[in-house]
């Protein structure tokens, strides 16, 4: 009987990583994810049926403990929010994790790289085939799939053509969206990774992925207002939307920040098709079925939107924190100021539908008033190159440890008891936002709502207080509107 292959998985918490998780457990497979916090992968579905590893690529002895006994290997990270040397960040990376590949006797590594075939490459696609570059340093043999943009619900690159095809139905555009590109859906891509994983012996080569069509991403953006029942979006091309510009404005009118829009736009710039050279046919045929075309992986991406069925998002990786931020758990006895907005209030409503209320906070369904202010904040933020508001909610209803909520990100949750938020928007320090409900003897339930900020210096402490009187304005008219939903969901509940 043939044993069953151990499996690493790196960038489980990622878009792609996440949802490859899920594949590989439904081939059966055994299966240990790499991730550098611990609480956010066992947020996810399949994190009873994984071992999970803790630590980074970066590091040499936690990746040689990742990889002992592993027999295939999955590479799924990137650094392109870390900066302008990104590109040196990655090929370390790359470099130190093939190096303990070798060590622990790994058999396979399998890297998804992008495909770069154009004499005009950008710095992000040069980064990724240099990544490949580094991977295959050793004697580990290794498998590039190289993939153009991905369509699929969540997808950063998705994200992008979905609001701006919605909030533009005229758009003076750079010349690049007339270049060729050979996107692919997110299903065909977990086809051939999770493929790869089963092959009977080690392989060592570049492969281009794509779909059944190449099209320019102005013929995409006019199939997606077409599948949205939208009016045929005007398209007129400017040639002074230089890719800095092109960048600045897809941060300020799609909810994908412009430390993203840049390498993607990077991406775009190029021709980026794949190669029948590099065909991976006559190792992993097609599926039955056949490859989806543009238009069925933009449905299937829109029905996952409108069904709020989107397992993993672009935003599910963690934002790189300004260079004054320390780790999140940082303790109180850290060294730093701590200021705090605390309010308690005591209620009849049940913890149930406070907890409900909590949990509802954020993206479409709002603050609980003085919404205003709240976009007037990331506004704000997205002018200064911030996350701002767009990134909205995975879900409408539930959220799960490392989830983005607009300029916030779930840092820990326990279910019916507490919800805290770790800031994401440009800051001169560190915020949360807190909230905890807990049963009185009495009978009734307290609610704390706890904004906390730790300063960076005098302009910090500046900060705070300059935004001191705005927050006599939001915080006790939060805790008040979260007080009255969940008093209305028990009085709708009671009279059912």
């Amino acid at each position: 009987m043939t044993a069953v292959r151990k499996i690493l998985v790196t960038g489980a918490s990622g878009y792609v990583g996440g949802r490859l998780v899920t594949a590989l457990l439904q081939d059966g497979a055994e299966v240990r994810v790499f991730v550098r916090d611990k609480n956010k992968a066992q947020s996810h579905t399949w994190a009873s049926e994984v071992e999970i590893a803790v630590g980074n690529a970066s590091d040499y002895q936690s990746t040689v403990a990742a990889l002992t006994n592993v027999h295939t290997a999955f590479y799924l990270l990137h650094s392109i929010n870390l900066g302008p040397n990104f590109d040196q960040i990655e090929s370390e990376m790359a470099r130190n994790f093939a190096k303990a590949a070798e060590e622990c006797g790994v058999k396979q590594i399998i890297y998804l790289g992008g495909i770069n075939n154009d004499a005009k490459s950008s710095k992000h696609l040069s980064s990724r085939a240099n990544t490949g570059k580094e991977l295959a340093t050793t004697s580990v043999p290794v498998i590039e799939l190289r993939a153009g943009i991905i369509i699929g619900s969540g997808s950063a690159s998705f994200e992008m053509l979905r609001h701006l095809t919605h909030r533009l139905p005229v758009m003076t555009t750079p010349k690049w969206v007339m270049n060729k590109t050979h996107p692919i859906a997110i299903r065909d891509v977990l086809w051939y990774l999770r493929k790869t994983a089963t092959l009977e012996k080690p392989v060592a080569g570049i492969f281009d992925i794509g779909g059944p069509e190449v099209l320019s991403y102005a013929d995409m953006m006019q199939k997606f207002a077409k599948l949205s029942g939208l009016r045929r979006r005007l398209i007129i091309r400017v040639p002074v939307l230089t890719p800095k510009l092109s960048s600045l404005w897809i941060g300020f009118v799609t909810p994908v920040p412009t430390s993203l829009a840049r390498p993607l736009v990077g991406s775009l710039i190029s021709e980026v098709v794949a190669d029948p050279a590099k065909s991976i046919d006559h190792l992993i045929p097609k599926p039955t079925e056949g490859l989806i075309d543009v238009e069925g992986a933009i449905t299937l991406a829109l029905s996952h939107v409108s069904s709020n069925t989107v397992k993993t998002r672009w935003s599910d990786a963690t934002t790189q924190t300004a260079p004054w931020q320390k780790a999140q758990s940082d303790p109180a006895w850290a060294g730093e100021a701590l200021y705090k907005d605390t309010r308690i209030r005591v209620t009849d409503a049940s913890m149930e539908h406070l907890w409900e209320a909590i949990e509802e906070i954020g993206g479409d369904n709002g603050w609980y008033g003085a919404d205003f202010l709240w976009y007037l904040r990331g506004v704000m933020d997205r002018m200064i190159g911030g996350v701002g508001l767009r990134r909205g909610r995975r879900d409408p209803i539930h959220l799960r440890v490392g989830d983005s909520l607009d300029f916030w990100r779930v840092e820990s949750l326990i279910p019916g008891q507490s919800l805290k938020l770790y800031a994401e928007m440009i800051l001169p320090g560190k915020a949360w936002l807190e909230f905890r409900i807990k049963k009185l003897p009495n009978g009734q339930s307290e609610v704390t709502q706890e904004a906390s900020f730790s300063p960076r210096g005098l302009g910090g402490q500046l900060y705070w207080y300059a935004v001191l009187p705005l927050h006599t304005l939001v915080f006790p008219t939060m805790i008040r509107n979260l007080i009255r939903s969940a008093n209305r969901k028990d009085y709708a509940l009671r009279n059912a």
